[in-house]
């Protein structure tokens, strides 16, 4: 298992809805001078990706991998299970995935790569005191699907215990959106937040963008 850096809450994956009237490039503009606004640095770029594979046994039920890197973390992959688990390796996990989609079975390999899955949230990240924000563009397939904003509090790794902030936080940047802890955080049994459940974030909205239409790429 590869080290995944220090933890720390990131306790709400927002998914932000582009205003009428608006292109996404501009939303984006507008959520960034938001953040600026409150007293926020630029502290680079990041990428969230997502690939997705499927298996070819015709023996058994077809089963789906989702292999996801974070920039946040760029020594690991992670690897989510249709079954909910998430493996965390270093990125030689990657070539092992090549190697099953090349390897043969009979006239079939191992898995094989959903041809136009591959999603990613990218963006601007900023640090503000505690609290580091990240503004990303999502877009499968080369078309805009939509603008995800992700808010982490560093110095907490419990998630109840550092909710009311990050919803304060939060409330400042996307509004009223931000009333309620997602489901998943309601729902864990483990009250220590990993990188782990970053990823699961991450790939429920990227699962939800996959199944709405194309909104076009943002433009200025």
């Amino acid at each position: 298992m590869a080290p995944v850096g220090r933890l720390r809450v990131v306790l709400r994956i927002f998914s932000y809805a582009v205003p009428e009237g608006k292109s996404g490039q501009q939303a984006v503009d507008m959520l960034q001078k938001n953040v600026e606004l409150l007293g926020a640095t630029r502290s680079g770029n990041f990428c969230v990706d997502c690939e997705t594979y499927q298996s070819n046994s015709q023996n058994i039920s077809q089963r789906l991998i989702h292999i996801l890197h974070n920039s946040e973390h760029p020594a690991s992959c992670f690897a989510a299970l249709d079954t909910g688990t998430i493996l965390v390796s270093d990125l030689l996990f990657d070539v092992l995935m090549s190697k099953l989609t090349a390897a043969k079975t009979g006239r079939e390999s191992f898995y094989q790569q959903r041809k136009g899955f591959r999603i990613e949230s990218r963006g601007q990240r900023y640090e503000l005191w505690d609290f580091v924000i990240k503004i990303g563009s999502v877009s499968l397939a080369s078309n805009f699907k939509g603008i995800l904003v992700e808010v982490e509090y560093c110095p907490c790794v419990v998630a109840s215990d550092c909710w009311n902030l990050i919803k304060e936080m939060a409330q400042s940047i996307v509004g009223n959106v931000a009333d309620n802890p997602p489901m998943y955080i309601k729902n864990k049994t483990d009250p220590v937040y990993s990188p782990s459940d970053t990823v699961n974030q991450y790939l429920e909205h990227f699962n939800n963008f996959r199944k709405t239409a194309p909104q076009g790429q943002p433009s200025r």
